[in-house]
């Protein structure tokens, strides 16, 4: 008698998964490409909502929002209890029901209707800090980090002395108009992604009033000032280190230091903003805009437009970006 064979060799077997592998091998990096294209674009749109929601607050209130508010009365060393841009356009943003529980005229620390509530719009999918809570401890709320930061300008942030602001589109107590942007809204930068938990130094250093211009300049200005590995992890603060940027240096420019054996890459501000009221020091700060996405960062121009700008950027360019006032001519590249 005769048996027909019903089913497959081992080596038939071994030939088929062979040949799944190697589609697999094939498929796998598209598909990784396709869901970096979906994140991309996932953080494109929330760059374009922020945008949105400043022009209607823009709108609305007729000026737009200070980075902060400073009490230069008081020479309280804790005052970090402002809230900066995030805060405040929260209305703007579809999240009216957060907005109800927020008081802008009082601190944010101890108003935990905030607690452990994560704003969908300030999280860049491609940022793995962004699902990391912080929790800043004394009984404050719990809080998601922010992967994007608003516009600070260069290196100088704030000078309680002389209440002025730098050159960007934010700084503390400033109520800047659209007609205060005189190298055009297409010129100048609005918000840029930044990255959570991003190691900084604060409140020490060898501030200057001359900028640096490469990553080993920073170093040597920041030295051993006080270090924290916090940095964009409280949204509601309208400190720079935690909800802005500067373009001091140009995008994803490493600024690599050991600490405790370990080699991160830091942010610098010599002087938190309030910090001491009137008599603090000036603010200059290198929080330099960084991204998840490969060779760019995503940035928010003052016109609501949104851009992929690439590391390689010049730095004057990139300087020139960050100004509202400095009259310079400038292509968006």
């Amino acid at each position: 008698m005769k048996f027909r064979r019903t089913g497959f060799t081992l080596v038939e077997l071994l030939v088929v998964i062979a040949i799944i592998g190697v589609l697999v091998g094939l498929l796998l990096p598209a598909v990784q490409a396709a869901r970096e294209a979906a994140r991309r674009m996932s953080c494109q749109n929330n760059l374009k909502q922020l945008g949105l929601a400043m022009m209607n607050y823009e709108s609305s209130m007729q000026r737009l929002p200070p980075s902060t508010i400073v009490n230069l009365a008081t020479n309280d060393s804790n005052n970090n209890q402002s809230w900066g841009v995030h805060g405040r356009i929260l209305p703007f943003l579809e999240q009216e029901n957060l907005s109800k529980v927020v008081d802008l005229t009082i601190g944010w620390d101890f108003q935990l209707g905030i607690s452990n509530v994560k704003v969908p719009v300030f999280a860049c999918p491609s940022d793995p800090g962004s699902d990391r809570v912080r929790d800043p401890g004394s009984g404050r709320p719990l809080l998601y980090p922010t992967s994007y930061g608003f516009n600070l300008g260069s290196w100088l942030v704030y000078n309680p002395a002389t209440r002025g602001g730098g050159t960007g589109a934010f700084f503390p107590n400033s109520f800047l108009g659209m007609r205060d942007f005189v190298d055009g809204t297409s010129s100048t930068l609005m918000a840029s992604e930044v990255k959570g938990w991003t190691p900084y130094r604060r409140n020490g250093g060898s501030p200057t009033t001359m900028s640096p211009n490469t990553a080993a300049e920073v170093l040597a200005v920041a030295g051993s000032a006080e270090f924290k590995d916090t940095g964009h992890t409280e949204w509601p603060d309208g400190r720079v280190h935690h909800t802005g940027f500067t373009t001091t240096l140009t995008p994803n420019t490493k600024v690599q230091q050991v600490v405790n054996g370990i080699e991160v890459d830091i942010d610098f501000n010599s002087w938190q903003e309030g910090r001491n009221g009137g008599v603090g020091n000036a603010t200059y700060a290198a929080i330099t805009s960084r991204s998840h996405h490969p060779a760019s960062v995503q940035v928010t121009l003052m016109d609501g437009s949104v851009r992929a700008i690439g590391n390689t950027v010049d730095l004057q360019v990139w300087r020139s970006l960050g100004s509202r006032n400095g009259r310079e001519v400038v292509q968006v590249p």
